[in-house]
């Protein structure tokens, strides 16, 4: 065991109890309310991972949507998209399957990845449940970065019918203080120590250029031919994503739709409440919606 790791460790620890004591004061905390809680199989016989179900009125075998929160890599914030998954379970006819990983600095890469590719192999493996061809991806942030690596990496480039990504981090070998964001004049980018730390505690020893860690560096034909691509003008992590977007928007036969929200930082949608600044409420409803139609399409 490193210093280095102790520190982060160390940090992280602080960091978690910083923002669930914020988070309590604020607004209670995370809440979720899905209708069913699942514990379902890992590679490794000593765990399971934990899946809260949110199910359409579809008969099954339903369209199915695996989500993955936001987290740095580092925060325990499953269940933070309860809205959008019970949403997406209403207004598609997706049951959706939101998903808690595992967590740096205590499991690094690959451990991420792996739970998420033993999810979706969990989803194959029940065709009686779930509709096999049209099984499709969703993750906020670090869940995002998830599901960009299953889908072009671990998985045939037709096994997804629909990638939907937020505010992704695509690329973990670029030095965090120098990513920008579109806006620089939003005051909510990710600082870059914080960057930092997110990254050591994910990367550890391993190649940042990996394209199962940053997969910027994927065969850009590899992703899933649907992509909807939600990116901020207050984020420094816009420009990359867009990037990844417009790469794959070139290919024939894609169906790429990227919309950037203006006045917005990282994570807006999860802080965005009924009080909140229209513009805000305004680009969550559109950003929500766009998730909707692409999962109908």
């Amino acid at each position: 065991m490193s210093i280095q790791y102790c520190i982060d460790k160390c940090l992280v620890v602080i960091l978690r109890i910083f923002i669930a004591v914020t988070s309590y004061f604020a607004r209670g905390g995370i809440k979720s309310y899905p209708d069913e809680v699942r514990q379902i199989p890992s590679r490794d016989t000593r765990r399971t991972i934990k899946v809260h179900v949110y199910t359409s009125s579809a008969p099954s075998p339903s369209p199915v949507l695996i989500n993955f929160h936001g987290s740095g890599f580092v925060l325990p914030h499953h269940g933070s998209d309860d809205a959008f998954c019970r949403q997406i379970s209403q207004q598609t006819k997706c049951t959706v399957l939101d998903v808690r990983y595992r967590l740096g600095p205590e499991y690094p890469f690959p451990a991420a990845l792996n739970d998420v590719e033993d999810t979706i192999n969990y989803v194959l493996g029940r065709p009686h449940e779930f509709d096999r061809s049209r099984l499709s991806l969703s993750g906020f942030s670090a869940g995002a970065n998830l599901v960009l690596a299953a889908s072009s990496n671990l998985f045939a480039p037709d096994t997804f019918r629909s990638l939907v990504a937020f505010y992704p981090v695509t690329d973990l070998s670029v030095e965090p203080g120098t990513k920008v964001a579109p806006n620089p004049k939003e005051t909510a980018e990710i600082p870059a120590p914080l960057a930092r730390l997110f990254n050591r505690c994910y990367v550890a020893s391993m190649d940042p250029r990996d394209p199962r860690i940053s997969p910027t560096f994927a065969q850009i034909d590899r992703f899933p031919r649907r992509l909807l691509m939600i990116t901020v003008d207050g984020d420094n992590l816009a420009h990359e994503a867009e990037e990844v977007a417009g790469r794959l928007s070139k290919l024939e036969g894609r169906h790429v739709v990227t919309q950037r929200m203006v006045g917005c930082s990282h994570g807006w949608d999860k802080t965005t409440r009924p009080n909140s600044p229209p513009h805000l409420l305004e680009a969550k409803k559109r950003a929500y919606q766009l998730a909707v139609e692409m999962l109908n399409g």
